[in-house]
């Protein structure tokens, strides 16, 4: 495993990388996804070594070079090839991420019954090219989302929220970290967001006044950068609920939120909503699945007011917070796509207790409807 210093051919092997392993339209579509991102890198699961895709659109970490793989020789060899390569980490490795001394620790820790499994079974909604939808109103596994509460309390979602993984925390001082997703998807070229689901409220769409917002999430509410539970990446969406929009156009302003450095009352820019919006889809303008920060920000921690500029008469909104742990590209249908949480750039990415796990589709390739199923693997020490 090699470490390319020079930026641009960093960025360039990476690129090359996971175009060779998760294909073109996956990469070009996470790419733009994410220019205009204001977080910290997320990870890219499936390409061997560390890569992360970070604002502006760039991929940037650590790759094994060397490697002429396609996505299927990727599913077909993977055991093999992870035991390999765990034992090789093993050795080059001092530290995994917090919680796991080396690989020897994982293999204890999973040894002795820390492991734990999440299966799922998402049957997605019907889409719009490149606009992100949420899973959150699917079943059946986990079942139907549970509806955020009307402003101005809302909901702070945990593991006990319909809709989430159900799982117990590990025994203190143990934290919880992802190892391994197998991802199934009917329809090729879906990108899923892996993401710990903070809060939500539900605001009156047909209303032009501003509506205070009090309720706070629960995780992630730190300002210290260094901090495990850092608020930094934190992002705010917009969903359509169970009812669409009427025909209204309309737009997001002025909505107001706490950023990650304990600064109140910051003034969302304006988002621009669609007109008759689609149940389940994101009432955001093509290509963008957050909502933007003002400058210098790096992630939400609540908000304080919402305001639309038109009222709606009909429909369903609701002002949703979450934490993003991984892009999980799905590049070949029908076929279960294998992430490794070890040796990609999850590096052990830690799962908070209480979690509320849940998903996005990425800028969907197209409209069709696409069904979800697999397994999610932990292991606590």
């Amino acid at each position: 495993m090699s470490t390319i210093g020079e930026t641009s051919r960093r960025e360039t092997l990476a690129r090359t990388e996971g175009e060779r392993l998760v294909g073109t339209s996956a990469i070009e579509r996470t790419a733009a996804a994410m220019r205009d991102w204001y977080g910290p890198p997320i990870a890219v699961a499936g390409v061997p070594g560390q890569v992360y895709v970070t604002k502006g659109g760039d991929f940037r970490g650590r790759i094994r070079t060397g490697a002429f793989a396609s996505a299927l020789d990727v599913v077909d060899g993977w055991a093999a090839r992870a035991k390999r390569g765990w034992k090789h980490a093993g050795r080059k490795t001092n530290q995994f991420n917090a919680g796991f001394a080396g690989l020897d620790d994982l293999i204890r820790a999973a040894s002795i019954g820390k492991s734990r499994y999440y299966p799922f079974n998402k049957i997605g909604p019907t889409g719009v090219v490149q606009v992100t939808s949420s899973l959150w109103r699917v079943g059946p596994t986990p079942p139907v989302g549970s509806t955020p509460a009307a402003v101005p309390g809302g909901t702070a979602f945990d593991d006990s929220s319909t809709g989430g993984f159900p799982f117990a925390n590990p025994a203190s001082p143990d934290t919880q970290h992802f190892v391994k997703g197998d991802v199934y998807g009917s329809v090729a070229g879906n990108t899923l967001l892996l993401y710990d689901l903070l809060f939500g409220c539900a605001p009156n769409m047909n209303s032009t006044a501003t509506q205070s917002v009090t309720g706070v999430p629960t995780r992630y509410q730190s300002s210290t950068p260094s901090a495990p539970d850092f608020a930094g990446g934190n992002f705010l969406y917009f969903q359509v609920g169970g009812t669409a929009l009427a025909a209204t156009a309309h737009n997001w302003t002025t909505c107001l939120y706490r950023d990650d450095s304990d600064n109140d009352a910051q003034t969302l820019p304006s988002l621009t909503g669609n007109a008759s919006a689609i149940v389940d889809r994101l009432d955001h303008p093509v290509g963008q699945w957050f909502a933007p920060l003002a400058t210098g920000d790096v992630g939400i921690k609540d908000l304080n007011q919402l305001q639309l500029s038109a009222a709606v008469a009909t429909g369903v909104g609701w002002a949703m917070i979450g934490h993003p742990i991984a892009m999980l590209p799905v590049p070949a249908a029908n076929i279960i796509c294998v992430t490794d949480g070890v040796m990609t750039a999850f590096n052990l990415t830690r799962i908070f207790d209480d979690a509320c796990l849940a998903f996005l589709e990425i800028t969907k390739p197209s409209t069709t409807a696409t069904t979800y199923s697999g397994l999610i693997q932990s292991v606590a020490n």
